[in-house]
């Protein structure tokens, strides 16, 4: 295997690992005015992704700087042509990171409700962008022979990019009320189960139209197989949950969706942004990659810092494991500012 080819099966890893933890802190919040009836039941649900929402980010982060150092013409192409998007997604991860830490920080019903509500909107508005970004980069953009997009500022809001951002929105959904009935106890935890069996069924058409859809363009036999092992995944985690097996369904959905994001990525390969216009103009992992000297040096620094990441990442997971309910929720209390006004 060739540095470029690592480095593409590297970001595909990170772009997992993002959906993986993200999607269901992202589901979490969009949770708050669904599955979270009361302000005390919201602040459980925080609670359940308070020590591991900002560390989940990092994965984005490590994705779009591999992406911008091995493939400096795929960023380029990828984020001039979808810039509008990306500028609003970046907006609503800026929004739901300030809700996060400012709703504690004065205790009024307004202004804990508007926060909440700043969360909810932010983590449905975020994962909708970045799941049409996904798609548009594994469907196409309207490139030329120079790599630029084609055509006015929306030219990437197609039916490929609205199917992506649902089918995100939908797992998100799914995957966090799963998250939730695994964190919590009591009628939470009924509720978010209830939710699972519920609508498990419909909310994950998109994201399996999605797949279908790479598939049809470029896909093989090996990743139809991969689609295949995706569906007896999904399936054997829904009748764990319907069983009550709450552990082993979360980690059997992680298992679909690594089988999932295999297959799209594997299909594609080796273009990594596809023209719309004319295959010639395809960019592939090799004609968008840096020069192995480049590639050589992220390959050792990714040895070395990726292993912390994921040592750091799973302590936390392990420490933070216990299940959360509203009787371990304090009453509000007025919080002594470290410095008082003269």
């Amino acid at each position: 295997m060739d540095l470029p080819t690592l480095w593409f099966v590297v970001i595909a890893v990170l772009w997992f690992g993002y959906l993986m933890l993200e999607s269901f802190d992202m589901g979490v919040l969009m949770h708050f005015f669904g599955i979270a009836r009361t302000p005390t039941e919201r602040r459980v649900l925080l609670n359940t992704i308070g020590p591991v929402w900002d560390g989940n980010e990092v994965w984005l982060i490590v994705a779009g700087a591999a992406t911008f150092a091995a493939f400096p013409y795929w960023y380029a192409s990828l984020f001039s042509g979808l810039y509008i998007p990306l500028v609003f997604a970046l907006f609503a991860l800026i929004v739901r990171a300030i809700a996060i830490e400012y709703r504690s920080k004065h205790h009024t019903e307004r202004w804990t409700a508007t926060w909440d509500r700043l969360m909810a909107i932010a983590s449905l508005l975020a994962s909708f962008l970045v799941g049409a970004l996904l798609a548009v980069t594994t469907t196409g953009l309207p490139l030329n022979e120079n790599g630029d997009r084609v055509g006015g500022p929306w030219a990437w809001f197609s039916w490929p990019a609205v199917i992506g951002g649902l089918a995100l929105v939908g797992f998100s959904l799914i995957h966090g009320a799963n998250f939730l009935a695994l964190r919590t106890e009591g009628e939470l935890r009924e509720r978010s189960r209830a939710f699972v069996l519920r609508w498990t069924p419909l909310l994950i058409l998109p994201l399996l139209a999605w797949v279908i859809i790479v598939q049809v363009q470029s896909g093989s036999a090996f990743t139809w197989t991969l689609v295949v092992l995706a569906a007896i995944a999904l399936v054997a985690a829904y009748l764990l949950i319907r069983a009550k097996r709450q552990k082993a369904g979360f980690i059997t959905m992680g298992v679909f969706l690594a089988f999932g994001v295999a297959a799209i990525f594997a299909a594609v390969f080796p273009v990594v942004l596809p023209s719309t216009i004319d295959p010639a103009f395809n960019l592939t992992v090799w004609n968008a990659a840096s020069g192995d000297y480049t590639l050589g040096v992220m390959t050792v620094i990714a040895l070395l810092g990726l292993p912390a990441v994921i040592i750091t990442q799973a302590w936390s997971y392990r420490t933070f494991s216990k299940r959360l309910a509203t009787k371990h929720i304090p009453e509000i209390h007025e919080i002594v500012p470290a410095v008082r006004k003269k």
